[in-house]
């Protein structure tokens, strides 16, 4: 029996889920666009473990969504993580955004034999965060951004489906109606199914981080300008 307690801060969609053995006994999912993240998660934890009926030192681990996604949500999740972990005396669990969202979709029911499931956040403009995805769940490449565009869906023809989801793919609804190869699935988030499926699996295979060492995976560098004037350095 395994009782886990997991969030994601990454996206705008913030949700909270305490699951024993992968299925959630207790859950809070604030699917606003008002990035509260910094003020509800504490307290969603707090009432979640309250409804769950269990207190925190009855945890066997802590998951996290680490991205990529929001910089200062990414900081909001990992700090909370990792002051409950280091309190608790508990084992840590990093799990990709990305990852999160595709045992989001696989919770629903299982996509068509040879697609390539791919899940999307939203990076700003036309640009989204993604990495390809086999239908069993299992990564088959690496996190990038990625504009999209008509180009980019050409690529996309022959083979297998192409399944988009995510909010990044959400953005771009009158793209994929110029490419109906590509299959998008509307309103998926890192959600409190897919967070307690992808802890559980990460539990039972023993993939735990480093409490030190897990950092968030922004997708990018932050794009920071130096401002210029006295002492700048530059005229």
């Amino acid at each position: 029996m395994a009782l886990v307690l997991s969030f994601d801060t990454a996206t705008p969609h913030l949700a909270v889920v305490l699951a024993m053995d992968g299925r959630p006994i207790a859950w809070r999912e604030d699917a606003t666009k008002a990035l509260s993240h910094a003020e509800r998660l504490n307290v969603f934890l707090a009432e979640v473990m309250q409804d769950g009926g269990h207190k925190l030192e009855d945890l066997d681990a802590v998951a996290v969504g680490t991205g990529p996604g929001s910089y200062t949500g990414l900081r909001i999740g990992l700090s909370a993580a990792k002051g409950l972990c280091f309190a608790l005396d508990k084992p840590l669990i990093g799990m990709g955004t990305l990852e999160v969202l595709v045992a989001e979709k696989l919770a629903a029911g299982p996509p068509e034999e040879g697609a390539v499931l791919m899940p999307m956040v939203d990076a700003r403009r036309m640009e989204v965060y993604t990495r390809p995805f086999s239908p069993a769940g299992e990564p088959g490449g690496a996190t990038a951004p990625l504009v999209l565009d008509m180009a980019w869906c050409e690529t996309r023809k022959g083979g297998g489906p192409t399944v988009v989801f995510g909010d990044g793919a959400d953005k771009a609804a009158q793209l994929w109606q110029a490419a109906p190869w590509i299959e998008h699935q509307q309103g998926i988030r890192p959600g409190v199914n897919g967070l307690a499926r992808c802890a559980h699996r990460h539990f039972l295979l023993g993939r735990f981080s480093d409490l030190a060492y897990l950092v968030p995976e922004y997708g990018k560098p932050a794009n920071v300008a130096q401002q210029r004037g006295r002492g700048s350095g530059t005229p």
